[in-house]
């Protein structure tokens, strides 16, 4: 069995683990849930609403800063496809995120070849596993710029 059988299986563990987290992150306002100290991580909750389905979404996101900006990382792990998140934004690129306790409008945008190429840089040496997702897929991981708006 691969690591992507895996995390397919593993999808509904998975979905309550990130369901916890994003109660957890809110009820807090960013307490819990905002600093992976175990991982050296800061992670964002990312307010997408669904492409086809209307329906408001919340996703829980490791982020980096860029200046005013923030850089999020599709991976989906390395999956073949990009994540459902990532459809939703190019539809409706004009959301919400919560940082900790502060709430930002933004605007997403997909970064540039040369902005990615920085962007990803920063991503790996945040998070090593970028990386490793990476190789595992054909598709090029996209890094999308969050932008006050």
């Amino acid at each position: 069995m691969g690591v992507l059988d895996l995390v397919d299986r593993s999808w509904p563990l998975l979905k309550r683990g990130v369901e916890v987290h994003t109660f957890a992150y809110r009820a807090s306002r960013g307490l819990i849930g905002h600093h992976i100290p175990i991982l050296g991580i800061d992670m964002l909750l990312l307010e997408h609403v669904g492409a086809r389905s209307g329906k408001r979404r919340t996703t829980p996101l490791l982020y980096i800063r860029d200046g005013n900006n923030l850089a999020i990382i599709a991976s989906k792990g390395g999956n073949p496809r990009h994540p459902a998140w990532f459809h939703n934004l190019r539809a409706n690129p004009e959301t919400t995120v919560q940082v900790g306790s502060e709430r930002r409008a933004v605007r997403a945008r997909v970064a540039d070849s040369e902005e990615r190429e920085r962007l990803w840089q920063r991503a790996v040496e945040t998070y090593s596993q970028y990386a490793d997702y990476q190789a595992r897929t054909d598709r090029e991981i996209p890094v999308v710029v969050l932008e006050p708006r």
